[in-house]
């Protein structure tokens, strides 16, 4: 006994800390064998809850139905026993798809195989399918991971009566986990069974908040056209395409060809123009399918009247859900928009926007609320876009922080300092060497960010 005190006693804060993550580590296992049987496979642990975002929206929108497009979400317990994590989507024959996806040389397999089925000529009379997991993310999964996206998209095939070539699938969680497939063909089964029009959009969450939807509709040539969106997305948020998953629905009649020139032309203004924290994810995956089941006449020409109230409204739902991501930015309590004008060229301007919005010293000295204009000024020095020194105005809101290159005359701290308690910012820079602009969206970078990733695999 004295013996085995002496040498408890020797034992440094380190070694203690380890011996007591290893009795955890025994406990924890021991009350799951409990609730489930020492034979049995031990399930997923159930997720703890996310709060809410302070800066969500008030509600999820009322979306209007797509005639041609139904849903169905299931629990197949990929991770988390317990929650929704799986979403089907059947399309009727005649569908266009088009999408966007990451750049990302790691892209996961589900993005490799919808980028080799877009660019096949579609068979549009079979329709199509999506499928979606959260929970993993079959990204760096070796063969294993093409073969699981054969069985997911196969089962779906079959349950459907579609072409696997019409499925599209998608997913988002964990890097360098084997996707469950089985987990998945399991209820694909009970989830056609059970399609209709409503939506889906919690199914597709992982460290979400709140789930994300947008719509729109206008008057298009002898009929209403109806454009609904939802996405996913929270963290690893610095596109290069997209964002983390976004599925668009419309009964607009449209080629796939013309379809998918609109959506591209709308991806830089949109997903392209929002960070989180300057990471890309191996998974981004943007998808939009025209089922053509509206009354209007079909959209052939990109110079008609409704093909740009088509674009107008496509532009909506892809800002509105882009900046929805970005007020769920993983421990968010700002959402800021950063507005460069006055620059040499386009690029220059998202550039310098970016450099802004993906600075830690900016985006801490936003969480802090303090008016360190000096941060936005090295932003704009390392982003290397083209700038003069005393060429550069920069704004908080309305008010003029630096001009001429130096401190504004009119600079008040107290009034600055007050502005940047606002849950909502806006950081304005001018070049003043051209006309070109970019406005991207951000936020802040606290501490819950650490929380939330540190734990993430958990």
């Amino acid at each position: 006994m004295a013996k085995s005190a002496d040498k408890k006693a020797r034992l440094s804060d380190a070694e203690k800390l380890k011996v007591l993550k290893k009795k955890l580590k025994k406990l924890k296992a021991s009350v799951r064998d409990a609730a489930s049987g020492a034979e049995a496979v031990v399930p997923a642990s159930v997720k703890p809850k996310n709060a809410i975002s302070p800066l969500a929206p008030a509600g999820f929108p009322a979306l209007p139905v797509i005639e041609g497009a139904e849903f169905a979400a299931g629990a197949a317990g990929i991770k988390y026993q317990g929650r929704t994590d799986v979403m089907l989507v059947r399309l009727a024959p005649g569908t266009a798809i088009a999408g966007a996806f990451t750049r990302s040389s790691t892209r996961a397999a589900c993005v490799l195989d919808c980028q080799a089925k877009l660019a096949g000529k579609p068979d549009t009379a079979a329709g199509a399918a999506i499928i979606v997991n959260s929970g993993n993310a079959n990204a760096f999964t070796g063969k294993g991971g093409q073969e699981a996206v054969d069985s997911v998209t196969g089962g779906v095939a079959r349950a459907l009566g579609l072409p696997r070539e019409r499925v599209f699938s998608s997913s988002t969680g964990v890097i360098g986990e084997p996707l469950p497939a089985g987990r998945i063909t399991a209820i694909i089964g009970d989830l056609a069974g059970k399609l209709d029009p409503a939506g889906a959009a919690r199914a597709i969450m992982t460290t979400d908040t709140f789930a994300k939807g947008a719509c729109a509709s206008f008057q298009g040539d002898g009929g209403t056209i109806n454009i609904t969106g939802i996405a996913k997305g929270s963290g690893m948020i610095a596109p290069d395409m997209a964002t983390m998953l976004v599925y668009i629905f419309t009964d607009a009649k449209i080629a796939p060809a013309l379809l998918q020139r609109m959506l591209s032309a709308r991806v830089d203004e949109t997903f392209n123009a929002i960070t989180v924290d300057s990471d890309t994810s191996t998974s981004d995956a943007l998808i939009l399918a025209a089922t053509g089941r509206s009354k209007a006449a079909p959209i052939s020409d990109l110079r008609s009247a409704p093909a740009r109230a088509f674009g107008k409204a496509l532009s909506h739902v892809m800002r509105d859900l882009a900046q929805q991501v970005v007020r769920d930015g993983e421990g968010a309590t700002k959402f800021v928009e950063v507005r460069v004008t006055g620059a040499a060229n386009t690029a220059d301007a998202h550039r310098v926007a970016m450099a802004i919005a993906n600075s830690p010293l900016v985006k801490t000295a936003i969480a802090g609320e303090d008016a360190n204009w000096g941060r936005v000024v090295a932003a704009v020095g390392k982003s290397g876009a083209k700038a003069d020194r005393d060429l550069l105005t920069i704004r908080f809101g309305d008010m003029v922080l630096a001009e001429n290159g130096w401190r504004a005359p009119s600079y008040d701290e107290e009034k600055a300092s007050a502005y940047m308690k606002r849950d909502e910012l806006v950081i304005g820079v001018d070049l003043g060497l051209g006309r070109a602009a970019r406005t991207v969206w951000t936020c802040d970078l606290t501490h819950r960010y650490i929380d939330i990733n540190a734990d993430y695999r958990s």
